[in-house]
């Protein structure tokens, strides 16, 4: 996951506004790839970024998995609440399956400089 986020601090830059939200989500997706995905057993993750002047656009692609990722509503758990900070910080997101893989996308918004 460090690598994962040293990626995002490099393409995005260290005074991006969008930085720290961003770094978060993205370790976030790729933790959760690496855990509970088909790709977790040496398999490939994506991560892509793309800056769109107000917005940035986040894909992590790997092999999908046997559950669908879900938001679990309990704060208090364990675990899973991964994408529940996706959700509450993510201007949108969603999940998309085909015979490629899957690919968890999110987009957070920020004012320019």
């Amino acid at each position: 996951m460090s690598i994962a986020r040293e990626f995002v601090k490099a393409k995005l830059g260290e005074d991006h506004p969008a930085l720290d939200d961003v770094t978060l989500l993205v370790s976030e997706l790729v933790t959760n790839s690496v855990l509970h995905s088909n790709s977790r057993n040496g398999g490939r993750i994506t991560l892509a970024l793309a800056d769109c002047c107000d917005l940035i656009h986040v894909d992590v692609v790997d092999a999908g998995g046997e559950t669908a990722p879900e938001v679990r509503g309990d704060m208090y758990a364990e675990g899973g609440r991964g994408l529940m900070l996706v959700e509450t910080l993510s201007y949108r997101w969603a999940v998309h399956d085909d015979v490629a893989g899957r690919t968890v996308w999110c987009q957070v918004k920020y004012k320019p400089a």
